[in-house]
């Protein structure tokens, strides 16, 4: 089976397509190689997936050393380079994980989002019916729960209310991927992902910024006075979870229900660790592994936060046995220790 991952130089991304080629998969990466953040970042990913970066980065198609995978650099946006990636390619599956990321970049820059969050998640949508791909995984986000109050947040409860940009788009591409499957019978499958972290991660997120700044002995902005939770999820339990809905994608449901009441190939998971941690909490572990406190400037809550989330993961347990297993202590110690060595730090 041939798989196409988009974002292939992202942080998920980057792992999962690692994982997909140690189980044998062919793999077909892309990613735009955006300035969002370090591109050095991204590019030392693409040679720990066996990628040869050559002089010109500009470079559209990238050789590798694996005959098992294959990299284009390609915005989603670029339809027609999209079509001829699935032309030339002809995948099997495709997993999106391709996305303008960061709730609080979006009220900076709210035209990335659209352009890739629903303009680029509409054209690989497209490529799949035109191209007759019918199993397409994407990611999705906690963040589409906004405004909902209720815990832990469940794929069941209504997401009509998302509080920041970044969350709408998130909350686009599941009604998008629902009439696609609806009309066109493409079996979708919608990851709502919950605070990713780990080795290699993205240098805008929390766990990232608090090791950096403890190394320099900067101080850190701690938001909603340190009290907010997140359901922190560690990297590979993330990845098996992707593979497993890649292996088994949706289907047409037996009966009806609220949601879905078309009985389209359509399936919504939560995906995160079912064990929230309040973020002062996190940030002590931090300092207990690095042997160091912080230096903490406490803040209010900012725009597009949301103060908790908290994963009810019951679906994905009930249809993949679905077990994450790496706590906090070991996630952060693993993490640590690759930013050490990445960074020349130990």
């Amino acid at each position: 089976m041939k798989i196409l991952v988009t974002g292939s130089a992202g942080f998920i991304g980057f792992h999962l397509v690692n994982k997909l080629l140690k189980e044998d998969y062919e793999v077909v990466g892309l990613d735009n190689i955006s300035e969002y953040y370090d591109i050095n970042l991204k590019m030392d990913r693409l040679l720990n997936t066996g990628i040869i970066i050559k002089k010109n980065p500009s470079t559209l198609k990238f050789k590798s050393i694996s005959s098992n995978y294959i990299f284009y650099k390609c915005d989603l946006i670029d339809k027609e380079r999209l079509e001829h990636i699935f032309k030339s390619e002809k995948p099997d599956i495709v997993c999106n994980l391709a996305a303008q990321a960061g709730v609080r970049y979006s009220l900076k820059n709210p035209d990335a989002y659209i352009n890739s969050n629903i303009i680029g998640f509409q054209n690989i949508i497209d490529c799949c019916n035109k191209y007759e791909v019918n199993n397409f995984c994407y990611a999705s986000s906690s963040s589409v729960y906004g405004a909902n109050y209720n815990l832990p947040f469940s794929t069941k409860d209504r997401v009509d209310f998302p509080i920041s940009l970044y969350g709408a788009t998130k909350k686009s591409n599941e009604l998008v991927a629902y009439a696609y499957s609806n009309l066109y019978g493409i079996r979708s499958t919608g990851l709502r992902f919950f605070t990713v972290y780990g080795p290699w991660g993205r240098p805008d997120m929390a766990l990232f910024l608090f090791v950096k700044a403890l190394l320099n002995n900067k101080v850190i902005n701690v938001y909603n006075n340190g009290n907010m939770v997140r359901d922190f999820t560690y990297i590979d339990d993330i990845v098996d979870g992707v593979i497993n809905v890649i292996k088994k994608p949706a289907d047409i449901p037996k009966n009806k229900s609220d949601e879905n009441p078309g009985r389209a190939p359509y399936k919504i998971y939560n995906i995160g660790n079912n064990s929230p941690v309040k973020l002062i909490d996190f940030i002590r572990v931090i300092e207990f592994k690095m042997k160091k406190k912080f230096k903490i400037n406490f803040m209010d809550i900012q725009p597009g936060d949301v103060p908790k989330t908290y994963a009810d993961v019951h679906d994905l347990v009930k249809d993949f046995n679905y077990k994450p297993n790496t706590s906090i202590e070991v996630g952060i110690q693993k993490f640590i220790d690759w930013y050490l060595n990445y960074y020349n730090k130990g």
